[in-house]
């Protein structure tokens, strides 16, 4: 006899959609999905605040975890880390950010192949450093950035994080994603090793570099076509503006 299988609470997924979809608080959304998922799986109400208290227990020190090293970055940002990080990627003349990104995405790749995930990260290492080094390169080049250009380099920079992070650690035999391929591949009857997965995620990490590289390539074209000649407008005005004062001097002379 066929019994039915109750879909309720798979309505979770969707708290979760609207939430995001709607900005909300996401520890807020989560929590409220748990509750709402359990509730249509008709759990008693002294199991679901079980579950709770055993999973706060359980994860009670991931918040330190995350939280201590935020402290220590926003002290270094309020001592000035984005504007030395601007000024020293600013010294070199041959810099800029699609140049600055390839390299971080290499080393992101890279580092992320052997499992040291934890190197990058956008709130540790794209927005008090990559993303500003990106802004001063292209401000030493091009003169005075508009709100978009810097927020198109913030998102470049985000976007590099990303595509470093999730390429390359595919290549680290120890990832959880290798992992659960590997038991599932197991339990549908096909044996493979976890390096033969691994090796097989290298194509995928250089196909992924030379196209976000690529791409990078063109943010640099793009802001040449974009920006040069309001490079050479502020130029024009600084030199009219010390030609002008030069001549005020002259005449109260």
């Amino acid at each position: 006899m066929q019994s039915t299988v109750n879909l309720w609470p798979l309505i979770g997924v969707a708290v979760i959609i609207v939430g995001f979809v709607l900005r909300f608080n996401p520890m807020l959304i989560v929590a409220a999905a748990a509750v709402i998922t359990a509730i249509a799986a008709h759990f008693p109400p002294d199991k679901i605040l079980a579950a709770i208290g055993s999973g706060f227990i359980k994860t009670r020190n991931i918040p330190l975890i995350i939280l201590l090293p935020l402290a220590v970055i926003g002290l270094l940002e309020r001592h000035g880390l984005r504007e030395r990080a601007q000024t020293w990627i600013g010294s070199i003349k041959a810099a800029t950010a699609g140049r600055l990104l390839i390299v971080y995405l290499l080393v992101r790749e890279l580092t992320a192949a052997v499992g040291l995930t934890g190197l990058g990260g956008h709130p540790q290492m794209v927005r008090p450093l990559i993303a500003p080094m990106a802004e001063g390169a292209t401000e030493t080049r091009f003169g005075k950035l508009t709100d978009s250009v810097r927020y198109k380099l913030r998102a470049y920079s985000a976007a590099t994080d990303n595509v470093g992070l999730f390429f390359g650690e595919d290549i680290f035999v120890a990832f959880g994603a290798i992992v659960l391929m590997v038991t599932f591949l197991k339990e549908a009857g096909i044996t493979v090793e976890p390096i033969h997965v691994a090796v097989w995620g290298i194509p995928t990490a250089i196909c992924a570099f030379l196209v976000h590289g690529f791409r990078l390539w063109l943010l640099d074209r793009k802001l040449e076509r974009e920006l040069r000649g309001n490079a050479t407008a502020q130029a024009t005005a600084k030199v009219n503006l010390n030609t002008t004062a030069t001549r005020t001097t002259g005449d109260e002379a």
